[in-house]
């Protein structure tokens, strides 16, 4: 969560109704220069509560109508939701409680509220055969344009959709991204191949400095993304452009990209984001274990009497009784 100089709230702001208080806040954040997208969170978590308390006034709430509000959303969920899945309720409730206790330290609220643990991070990624199917049957310029820039630089889907002519160095090979999350902009590069399809698009449709690369909405975008899948008989549900995101990453783990390379590329501030993608890249450690130590653990040789195999290290074969020569005996 982005930092805030929120300072204090007006003296005798709990004598305001709910609302007033809630406008009072969101205006506080504006002045602090919060993103719409942290102004949304804060909204969202403050209105979910306040929704539980019902007609109750801000300064007559306890740290029971918390514990009461957290214990109902762990129970059955939020209203609305779409998902029935308890850890993300309880991801939902680490964030939402950490807003509203910045929320009641402003107002001044004497109401200590414990932190909710946070679920594991799960990491949804696509597979490489997943990706060429996709880059294959992307024929249209535009789709293929997108699909690159997202799996060969990570941006976000509000990244990509900001990005105007004049943020790309087409000498230096860079991207300045400037619509970054909590405003922190930062540069990601790609590969030739990819800045000479963004110079193409540029020419073709006469795009001038100050233009957007694509004129397409997010909800555009998304069923873009969902229509290609479909077509390359990928799972839709897979293909989102977060997930798309993630699997830059995994790729990026997987040939041996340096973290802090991959954290300035994602632009995390912390390094610890960054180290969920480690994870993933198990499955190749076990594959790579079992071709390399596991099996060579369990070879085996052929018996000289009766021909079966036996393990390596066997002195008498378990078949037959034959005395077997050792390794040792051969050098």
């Amino acid at each position: 969560m982005p930092k805030l100089d929120l300072g204090e709230a007006p003296e005798g702001i709990l004598e305001l109704s709910n609302e007033e208080i809630i406008r009072e806040f969101e205006a506080t954040l504006q002045a602090a220069g919060a993103s719409k997208e942290t102004i949304k969170s804060y909204m969202s978590a403050i209105r979910d509560f306040m929704s539980f308390i019902g007609e109750k006034p801000l300064r007559e709430v306890t740290l029971k109508d918390v514990i009461n509000w957290r214990n109902e959303r762990f129970t059955n969920g939020f209203p609305g939701a779409k998902t029935t899945d308890k850890n993300k309720w309880q991801l939902t409730l680490h964030y939402y409680t950490i807003l509203l206790r910045r929320f009641f330290k402003w107002l001044g609220l004497r109401v200590k509220i414990p932190g909710v643990k946070r679920t594991p991070a799960r990491i949804e990624a696509l597979s490489e055969e997943e990706v060429e199917a996709l880059m294959k049957i992307a024929r249209k310029p535009m789709d293929k344009l997108i699909l690159q820039l997202m799996l060969t630089t990570g941006l976000r889907s509000r990244e990509l959709l900001e990005l105007r002519v004049e943020d790309i160095d087409f000498n230096r090979r860079v991207i300045r991204v400037r619509s970054a999350k909590y405003g922190k902009e930062r540069l990601v590069t790609a590969p030739r191949e990819v800045f000479e399809m963004i110079e193409a698009w540029i020419r073709v449709n006469d795009l001038k400095p100050k233009d957007k690369i694509f004129n397409i909405s997010y909800p555009g975008l998304y069923k873009k993304l969902k229509k290609l899948a479909i077509k390359a008989g990928v799972d839709p549900s897979k293909v989102r452009p977060h997930v798309l995101r993630h699997t830059f990453a995994t790729m990026a783990i997987r040939k041996g990209l340096s973290l802090p390379s991959l954290q300035r590329l994602l632009g995390h501030s912390d390094i610890r984001t960054t180290q969920v993608y480690l994870h993933i890249t198990i499955d190749d450690i076990k594959q790579e274990y079992d071709e390399k130590i596991g099996s060579a653990l369990n070879r085996i040789k052929q018996c000289y009497s009766c021909g079966r195999g036996v393990p390596l290290d066997a002195v008498f074969c378990p078949y037959c009784g034959a005395q077997l020569m050792t390794e040792e005996a051969t050098t």
